[in-house]
C-alpha cells in the first residue's frame, strides 16, 4: 500500500514555475528574529515585524516586479510567490510585507506615472519610505466606490485638498497607520470643477521624517486584535490637507494646472473597475498565504498524528497511534488533497497574473479572468485555511491548544484574511456575475428553449470564456456503467462530469431566474437579485472547486514516475469524491448521482485516505519545511521520546517482583480459575 516515493522530487512539482522565489521568501524564517512570540507585548510584536520587513528589503525580492529601467525584471510572479512564503516566518510579517511593498508600492508602480515612480518607488520598495494603503473607512468596506473622503482641487493654488467630512469616512484598519508609514496612498473622490469624477488615488504624507503626525493628520491606534500582532492597523483621519496636484496617480485620471479633468477610459464606471483590477496582486497573495499556512498546520498535524499513541486496541498493553485510527485519517488526508489541489489551482492564477503585468498578454479577456478567478480563489482559500487549521487543532487535542506549537496562533493570524482585501462573500458575488455575464453574451440571441436545446446538445464540447462550464447535458447514463464499483467511480472523467455538470445547472438555473430583471425596474431587479443571492455565492464556490480539480487533474497526468502518479490520482480522487460527498444531496436531487453509486462515496474514501496515511511524512515532507519553519514542539519527534520512555517504563515495571497488578487483570485471572474450577469438577463428577 505504501509507495516509494521522494518528497524532493514532489517538493519541486508542488513548488511550482517560481521555486526558487518561494525558497528564498521562505529562508526569511531560518532568522529567529522573524519569529513570532506569544509572549511579546504590542510595541516588541510590532518592532520586530518591522524589522523583518527591513530584513525581507535587503533581499531584492520586493524589486522583481520593478520594471527594468528602475533595476527590476518585470518578474510579478516570482515576487508574489516570496512574498507568500513568509508566512512561515510570521504571518504579521506577510501582511506587513504585502503593506508596504505589494499595496502601497504597488499602488505607486501601477497607478502612478514615470515622474512618481522616480520619487516615491524605489524608496517605497526598499523600505526607506515606509506607507500604508488608506482604502477602507468605518463606514464603506467592500464598496469602494462608495467611500466618503474627498479630494477637491483648488486651481489657483495647484493644489488637492484631501477631507474627511464625517466620522464614518474615517480610514480604517489601515495597515502601518498606527505607528509607522510616512506617507499614505489615500483613496478619495476626485472633485474638480464641481464634479465628481470617482474614487482615485492620491500620494499624502501622513508623518515626519521623526514619526510626528503632520497639520491636518490625525491617527488613532487599533490596538490588541484577534491577531496579527506584529501589523500597527489604525484610523487615518484629514481635516482639510494640502498636497500637490502632483500627488494624484494619474494614470487612469489626470487634472490640468486649471482644473481641467481627463481620462483614457472615457466610462466611469469602466475607469474604476480597471483602476482596482490592477491591484488584484493582494487577492492573489492571500490566496497563496492561506495555502502556506494550511501546509504548516497539516505538517505540524501529521507529524505529530504518526507519534502520539491513544488507547489500547489490539491488546493490554499496546497503544494505537492515531494515525492508524480511520477518523483520523478521515480528518487530515482529505484536508492534504485539498491544499494539493488548491496550491496546483494557485500556481495557474499565478500563471495568469505574470501574462497581465509582464504584458505578456493584457488582454481585456485575460484580465477579467484573472480577476474573476483571484476574487474567487481568494475566498475559497482563505476559509479553507481556517477550516484545516482548525481541524489540525482539534486532531491535536490539548497539546495543539498550546501557544508554543503554532497552532491557535495560525488560526489567530489568518482569521482576518477572510475579511480583508475583500469580504468573501462579496468576492464570491463579484465572481458569480461575471460568470453569469460570460454565460449571458454567449446566450444572449437564443431563446429559453434554444438555450435548452444548446445545453442539452451541445455543452459537451463547449467551454464558456475558459471558465470550463461544460458538459451540461452529459446524461447519467453516458458516465455510469452497471457494473460500477470503486475502480469506476474514481474515473477522471466521472468526477469531472459530476463537477462540471453542477456548476453548468447552477448557472443556467441562474440565468433563467434573473431573466425577468430585464424587463424590472431598478428596486424589483434588485429584489430579484437578493433573492437569489445565496445561489450566486454557491454558484462561485462550484466554480472554484472545478477549477481546482482540474488543476490537480493536470498536474496527476504530468507525473512520469509511475509510483508519483498513483500518488497524486489518489490526491485527485480523494479531492473530487470529497467535493462529490460534500454536495451529494444536490447530486441526488438532480438525479446525477444514483443512491446505490452515492453510497459508495465513503467507503472508496476510507480506503483513499487508509492509503494516503501510509505516505503521510511523504506528503508534507513535500511541503519543503523544517523545524525553523515549523516551530511547533509536537513536531519535533519530542512525542516519539514520551512514548519511547513510556513503553521502556512499562517493559521494567512489569518485569518487577514487586509490579503493581491491575485490578482488571486479577478480576481476569480469578474468572480463568473459577472457570477452570468448575470444569474439573463437572469432569470429577461425571468420571464418578
Amino acid at each position: 500500500m505504501k509507495l516509494s516515493l521522494d518528497p524532493q522530487a514532489i517538493n519541486t512539482v508542488l513548488d511550482g514555475r517560481w521555486a526558487a522565489a518561494r525558497r528564498q521568501g521562505r529562508s526569511l524564517a531560518l532568522d529567529e528574529t522573524t519569529h513570532d512570540d506569544p509572549a511579546d507585548d504590542l510595541e516588541t510584536a510590532r518592532a520586530k515585524t518591522l524589522n523583518s520587513v527591513g530584513l525581507m528589503a535587503d533581499t531584492g525580492l520586493t524589486k522583481l516586479s520593478l520594471p527594468e529601467s528602475l533595476g527590476g525584471r518585470n518578474e510579478h510572479a516570482a515576487n508574489i510567490a516570496a512574498f507568500e512564503e513568509t508566512v512561515t516566518a510570521s504571518p504579521s510579517l506577510q501582511v506587513k510585507a504585502g503593506v508596504q511593498f505589494g499595496l502601497f508600492g504597488g499602488a505607486i508602480l501601477h497607478l502612478g506615472n514615470s515622474e512618481q515612480h522616480d520619487a516615491w518607488l524605489l524608496a517605497a520598495q526598499s523600505g526607506e519610505l515606509l506607507g500604508s494603503f488608506a482604502m477602507t473607512e468605518i463606514g464603506h468596506g467592500s464598496d469602494v466606490a462608495a467611500v466618503g473622503t474627498t479630494a477637491t482641487y483648488v486651481a489657483e493654488d495647484e493644489e488637492f485638498v484631501i477631507d474627511t467630512p464625517f466620522r464614518a469616512a474615517t480610514k480604517e484598519y489601515i495597515g502601518s497607520a498606527a505607528r509607522d508609514a510616512r506617507a499614505a496612498v489615500v483613496f478619495a473622490q476626485l472633485i474638480t470643477d464641481g464634479v465628481n469624477h470617482g474614487v482615485h488615488a492620491f500620494f499624502v504624507p501622513i508623518r515626519d521624517e521623526d514619526g510626528q503626525v503632520l497639520p491636518g493628520i490625525s491617527t488613532e491606534d487599533d490596538g490588541y486584535k484577534g491577531g496579527l500582532k506584529g501589523v500597527d492597523n489604525g484610523r487615518i483621519a484629514f481635516d482639510q490637507v494640502h498636497i500637490p496636484r502632483f500627488n494624484l496617480l494619474d494614470r487612469y485620471g489626470a487634472v490640468t494646472a486649471a482644473g481641467e479633468y481627463s481620462s483614457p477610459i472615457d466610462s466611469p464606471g469602466r475607469r474604476f473597475f480597471t483602476m482596482l483590477g490592477t491591484l488584484v496582486q493582494g487577492r492573489v497573495s492571500l490566496d497563496g498565504a492561506a495555502i502556506v499556512a494550511s501546509k504548516l498546520a497539516l505538517d505540524i498535524a501529521v507529524r505529530y498524528g504518526l507519534e502520539r499513541k491513544q488507547f489500547t486496541t489490539v491488546d493490554d498493553i499496546n497503544e494505537t497511534t492515531l494515525l492508524d485510527y480511520q477518523q483520523h485519517q478521515r480528518r487530515l488526508m482529505p484536508a492534504i488533497a485539498s491544499v494539493y489541489a488548491s496550491a496546483f489551482a494557485h500556481d495557474k492564477l499565478l500563471t495568469s497574473f505574470e501574462e497581465v503585468f509582464s504584458g505578456a498578454d493584457g488582454s481585456e479577456e485575460n484580465r477579467a479572468l484573472l480577476e474573476t478567478r483571484a476574487a474567487a480563489f481568494k475566498a475559497d482559500t482563505t476559509w479553507m485555511a481556517l477550516d484545516v487549521i482548525q481541524e489540525c487543532r482539534e486532531a491535536c487535542g490539548g497539546a495543539g491548544y498550546m501557544a508554543e506549537n503554532r497552532l491557535v496562533g495560525l488560526r489567530a493570524d489568518l482569521d482576518i484574511y477572510a475579511t480583508f482585501e475583500g469580504d468573501n462573500t462579496v468576492l464570491l458575488q463579484l465572481a458569480a456575475k461575471r460568470l453569469l455575464g460570460d454565460y449571458a453574451k454567449e446566450f444572449a440571441n437564443i431563446d429559453v428553449g434554444g438555450a435548452a436545446r444548446y445545453i442539452g446538445t451541445q455543452a459537451a464540447e463547449h467551454t464558456l470564456y475558459r471558465t470550463g462550464l461544460a458538459n451540461a447535458g452529459l446524461a447519467i447514463s453516458d458516465v455510469f456503467t452497471p457494473n460500477l464499483g470503486e475502480k469506476r467511480i474514481r474515473s477522471g472523467r466521472l468526477q469531472r462530469s459530476l463537477l462540471e455538470t453542477r456548476l453548468e445547472v447552477m448557472v443556467s438555473g441562474l440565468a433563467q431566474a434573473l431573466r425577468p430583471a430585464m424587463k424590472m425596474s431598478a428596486a424589483d431587479a434588485a429584489d430579484l437579485f437578493n433573492s437569489n443571492q445565496h445561489e450566486f455565492i454557491e454558484m462561485a464556490r462550484a466554480y472554484v472547486e472545478l477549477e481546482k480539480w482540474k488543476a490537480l487533474d493536470e498536474a496527476m497526468k504530468d507525473q512520469t514516475d509511475p509510483d508519483q502518479n498513483k500518488l497524486f490520482r489518489r490526491l485527485r480522487d480523494t479531492y473530487g469524491l470529497s467535493l462529490i460527498e460534500k454536495h451529494v444531496g444536490w447530486h441526488l436531487m438532480y438525479g446525477r448521482l444514483p443512491m446505490l453509486r452515492a453510497r459508495q462515496l465513503n467507503e472508496t474514501l476510507n480506503r483513499l485516505c487508509a492509503k494516503l496515511s501510509a505516505n503521510a511524512v511523504d506528503l508534507v515532507d513535500a511541503f519543503g519545511y523544517g523545524d525553523d519553519h515549523r516551530r511547533a514542539t509536537i513536531a519535533t519527534g519530542v512525542e516519539a521520546e514520551r512514548q519511547t520512555e513510556a513503553a521502556d517504563y512499562y517493559r521494567h515495571s512489569r518485569a518487577q517482583e514487586d509490579y503493581a497488578v491491575p485490578e482488571k487483570q486479577l478480576r481476569k485471572a480469578a474468572k480463568a480459575a473459577r472457570k477452570a474450577a468448575e470444569k474439573d469438577g463437572r469432569k470429577a463428577k461425571s468420571g464418578n
